[in-house]
C-alpha cells in the first residue's frame, strides 16, 4: 500500500474521530503564543497551561517581561523541563522581538526561528496557528504516528517527516491534520498503550 493509499485511510478516520480540534495552548496575545510553544517542548501542554498564566500575568507586557529577573522567570516556570534554558529564551524572545521587529511576531519562517529558542517546529506552529499559514510542523506525537504508520521511516527526523507528510497531505489540511495528529497521539494511539482494538486503521499499522 503507497503511503497516500494510508493516508487516504486515515484522513476520514481522524475527522471520525476528531472532528474539531485545535491548539491546546492558552494565549491572548501573539508573542503569548511564541512563548507557550517554546516552553512545550519536552513538556506537556498542560504544564505549560499551568504556569503561563503566572508568567504573563506578573509580566503583563513585553517591554516587562524583556527587564525581567532571570531568576523571577525561573521561579514561576520550573515545574517544567529544561526550565533554567526556557526562562532565558523567554526574556530573549520579548528582548529581540523588541529590538528587531517593534514588538509584533513576524510571520516569516525565517525571522521567527531568530528568536531565541524557536526552531522550525515552533515557528511552524505559530504560522499555523496564529497566522492560518498552511503548515505542518512535526511534534513527538506525529512523529512516532507517522513511523508506527509507515508513512515515514523509523530513522527519519522531524523535518524529514514534515516533509513528507506535506508531500501526501492536501495542503489545505496542512493545519487540521496537525492538530488532529497531535490528538491521535496524546489521547488514542498513544505511546505505551494504544487503542488498537478499537482502531479502524490496523491493517496500515506497522506496530505489532
Amino acid at each position: 500500500m503507497t503511503k497516500k493509499n494510508k493516508i487516504e485511510k486515515l484522513i476520514p478516520f481522524l475527522d471520525e474521530l476528531f472532528p474539531q480540534v485545535g491548539c491546546e495552548l492558552i494565549y491572548h496575545k501573539d508573542y503569548e503564543l511564541v512563548i507557550a510553544v517554546m516552553l512545550s517542548a519536552q513538556t506537556t501542554d498542560a504544564s505549560v497551561n499551568a504556569v503561563t498564566p503566572v508568567l504573563f500575568s506578573t509580566y503583563s507586557s513585553l517591554e516587562e517581561l524583556a527587564n525581567a529577573k532571570l531568576e523571577d522567570v525561573e521561579n514561576i516556570i520550573h515545574s517544567i523541563g529544561l526550565y533554567k534554558n526556557k526562562a532565558k529564551n523567554v526574556i530573549g524572545i520579548a528582548q529581540v522581538l523588541l529590538r528587531d521587529f517593534n514588538g509584533v511576531v513576524p510571520s516569516d519562517k525565517d525571522l521567527l526561528q531568530t528568536l531565541p529558542g524557536v526552531g522550525n517546529k515552533t515557528a511552524g506552529v505559530v504560522r499555523a496557528e496564529f497566522f492560518k499559514i498552511p503548515d505542518l510542523p512535526v511534534d513527538t506525537h506525529i512523529l512516532r504516528i507517522s513511523k508506527r504508520l509507515g508513512l515515514a521511516n523509523l530513522e527519519d527526523d522531524a523535518y524529514e517527516v514534515e516533509m513528507k507528510l506535506k508531500k501526501i497531505i492536501d495542503e489545505d489540511r496542512y493545519i487540521k491534520t496537525h492538530h488532529q495528529l497531535i490528538h491521535f497521539g496524546r489521547y488514542f494511539c498513544t505511546a505505551r498503550n494504544p487503542q488498537c482494538e478499537k482502531c479502524k486503521i490496523k491493517e496500515i499499522c506497522n506496530k505489532k
